[in-house]
């Protein structure tokens, strides 16, 4: 696919201004915005190359590596889909989907870092459950955080890939499916995950004082029928870390998908899922483009990928049992050599003889004046 002429930079660089004095976003989303307009500009400074081959020289510039930069993500993706191929135990896996309703979007908004935390436990509290009531065995989950819809609406949702295999009371693997056909009643697992994560919120806005304020909306919520989605088993472990993989380290919106900038308004490309997954242009005004876009924006070292049960930490030692594989110590390759193979791209070939190898000539500063980036004008206006 090649590449947007337009990207998020533009849209940050032309709106910013106006979407700062509107909604006054906090300094850490101010920091995030410029992150992304001086991605792999001369403003993060760089390195020079030299071919010792031909002699051409060559300059590339510093990725702000922020992971809500569409432009960083792509080998972030991939080394981290590579890492978890050797901890994925060789079983059937379900994926799972916790949904809650749009009810509850305001109360996001209010507390973000709390809601998405309180969505993560729930959705293990009721995976955990089940396990034990079902199959009497400890499950597994990893958990993959996403908070937006196609047109960029607040939409908060967990993709959790779940294993047909747990360990026992008695500490021996487990299989836990029924005829290898699903793992879990989906309705049953509605049911319970609205109980555990209502039992969240009202926690959390009862000791904050919001509770009287909400129960309206709580209780609108509740009353709806929650939606949790159960896909049919995948195949094997490669399958399922490359699956999850396309989850991971997606960002809001990517380059790609952006058509057109104008003088008032952003139009990109959404799935219209009621129509068939079909393609189709959405147009926004620049301003609610960027504000739909800072909703999605995670709080601060808020960690959006969460290992459970088989696959957390603490039973790294079980897992390696279950796998029937002994600890083996590896030398770290660097980044360089991860691209080499998985891609089979020496970035280090010059690309212009395709025979000579580039070395480094020099490092390219940061540029020192302050300009006109988004994060700039805002501390201007104190």
């Amino acid at each position: 696919m090649s590449r947007s002429p337009l990207e998020m930079a533009h849209i940050i660089r032309k709106f910013g201004k106006v979407f700062h004095e509107k909604y006054k976003p906090n300094a850490y989303v101010s920091r995030v915005l410029n992150a992304i307009t001086q991605c792999r500009t001369v403003e993060l400074g760089g390195h020079a190359y030299v071919c010792d081959c031909c002699g051409v020289v060559k300059s590339g510039f510093n990725s702000c590596r922020n992971r809500h930069c569409s432009k960083c993500q792509g080998i972030k993706q991939m080394i981290w889909v590579d890492d978890l191929l050797g901890a994925t135990l060789p079983v059937k896996h379900y994926h799972i989907v916790f949904t809650v309703p749009h009810e509850l979007n305001d109360v996001c908004l209010l507390g973000s870092a709390a809601f998405y935390s309180g969505l993560f436990a729930s959705a293990w509290e009721t995976l955990r459950s089940f396990g034990y009531t079902k199959y009497g065995a400890e499950s597994g989950a990893i958990a993959v955080l996403h908070t937006w819809g196609q047109n960029l609406s607040l939409h908060p949702h967990l993709h959790c890939i779940v294993p047909s295999v747990g360990i026992s009371l008695a500490g021996h693997a487990k299989e836990m499916n029924v005829a290898g056909k699903y793992l879990y009643p989906v309705k049953q697992l509605s049911v319970a995950f609205r109980a555990h994560f209502m039992r969240h919120v009202k926690k959390w806005l009862k000791a904050n004082g919001h509770l009287p304020q909400y129960q309206q909306t709580l209780d609108s919520a509740w009353s709806k029928d929650w939606v949790v989605f159960c896909e049919p088993s995948l195949a094997k472990a490669e399958h399922v870390v490359k699956y999850l993989g396309q989850y991971t380290h997606r960002v809001a919106i990517t380059n790609n998908r952006i058509l057109s900038v104008d003088e008032n308004t952003v139009t990109f490309l959404h799935k219209d899922y009621a129509d068939e997954s079909r393609k189709k242009p959405v147009t926004l005004e620049g301003v609610e483009f960027l504000r739909r876009f800072c909703m999605h924006i995670l709080p601060l070292r808020f960690v959006k990928i969460r290992r459970y049960g088989v696959y957390s930490s603490q039973q790294k030692a079980q897992l390696q049992k279950l796998k029937g594989a002994k600890k083996v110590l590896q030398i770290k390759p660097s980044t360089q050599e991860r691209i080499k193979t998985l891609l089979g791209i020496d970035i280090y070939c010059c690309k212009e003889c395709g025979q000579g190898k580039m070395i480094p000539l020099e490092v390219i500063p940061r540029t020192r004046s302050p300009g006109t980036t988004f994060y700039n004008v805002i501390l201007n206006t104190y």
